[in-house]
């Protein structure tokens, strides 16, 4: 999930009815899930609006942003100069390394992680549909290492999953896991909170880095403390201050966990495309990550 002058921009209001979510226990049986706290609640909701039916006419009704395939394939190539510090985001189906992260290994196209669930997730997914595959032996140690930084189990899971890599389906079953669990819930709660092409990438490279949770340190929670600070478009705000606060807390929560980490996929890349007036994301594009120069044009 993780590796290590304006040009004026017309949002356009998106009004979201509230929806009260009745949240039912995980598990049947004799004990009962504790009520949320007004905190969790609140990124309860958020994740729930961001694939809740009721939204999807709302949705259709707005330009495709960055869901244009043009636009997306820009998305995973930004991603991934910080991701693989390469443009040539298909190259990073067969990556696998421990980078001593605490997450066990980080593998794949977007990052899947052994410690993180979406690794496990993806291997399971993918023996649903192909059950002969060369990581169907290895679900058992990965189930048990979930959560952990733990290799215990995975002797010779690096070099399975390079082999399987170069399969067409394997390939597939990560694009599809990428879109499931990152970009399309990204995209999907951008243009509900009526940001534009840029504030969605923004929305999916947070979720890609920071995972899709709703605790503190996951997208939801990041979210939940930009929206004290500021509206989003939606609510009538305005979209480069809004986008501005979450930067800054995104920033302060990677600074927080690992003080001497780089935030230059922040600083030198997303935040230059904001503070140019970029809102479309638009061509040409020139960033920095990592003090690598990068040029899309």
């Amino acid at each position: 999930m993780k590796r290590a002058g304006l040009l004026l921009f017309a949002a356009v209001p998106v009004v979201v009815t509230a929806t009260v979510y009745v949240l039912a226990p995980a598990h049947s049986g004799t004990k009962t899930a504790s009520r949320p706290s007004a905190a969790q609640q609140a990124r309860q909701d958020a994740k729930a609006k961001a694939v809740r039916s009721e939204d999807d006419e709302v949705i259709a009704d707005l330009p495709p942003g960055l869901a244009a395939p043009a636009k997306k394939e820009l998305a995973q190539r930004i991603v991934a100069s910080a991701e693989n510090s390469t443009l040539d985001w298909r190259s990073a189906y067969g990556y696998i390394e421990d980078i001593g992260d605490g997450q066990g290994y980080t593998a794949g196209v977007i990052g899947f992680c052994t410690g993180t669930h979406d690794l496990l997730t993806l291997v399971e997914h993918y023996t649903a549909a192909h059950p002969h595959n060369g990581l169907a032996r290895y679900l058992p140690a990965l189930r048990k290492v979930d959560g952990t930084d733990s290799h215990e189990g995975l002797d010779g899971f690096p070099a399975a999953w390079k082999a399987q890599a170069r399969l067409k389906a394997f390939r597939r079953a990560q694009d599809e896991e990428r879109d499931r669990v990152y970009f399309d819930p990204a995209v999907r709660l951008a243009k509900l909170d009526g940001l534009g092409t840029l504030g969605q990438f923004v929305y999916y490279d947070a979720m890609v880095f920071h995972g899709p949770g709703t605790g503190p340190n996951g997208f939801h929670g990041l979210r939940e403390r930009a929206l004290k600070e500021a509206d989003t478009p939606s609510e009538g705000g305005s979209e480069k201050e809004y986008l501005d606060i979450f930067l800054d807390v995104r920033r302060k929560a990677m600074k927080t966990k690992k003080p001497g980490i780089d935030t230059s996929r922040i600083d030198t890349a997303q935040r230059r495309f904001l503070y140019d007036g970029n809102l479309g994301l638009d061509t040409p594009l020139e960033w920095r990550v990592y003090g690598e120069p990068y040029r899309i044009p």
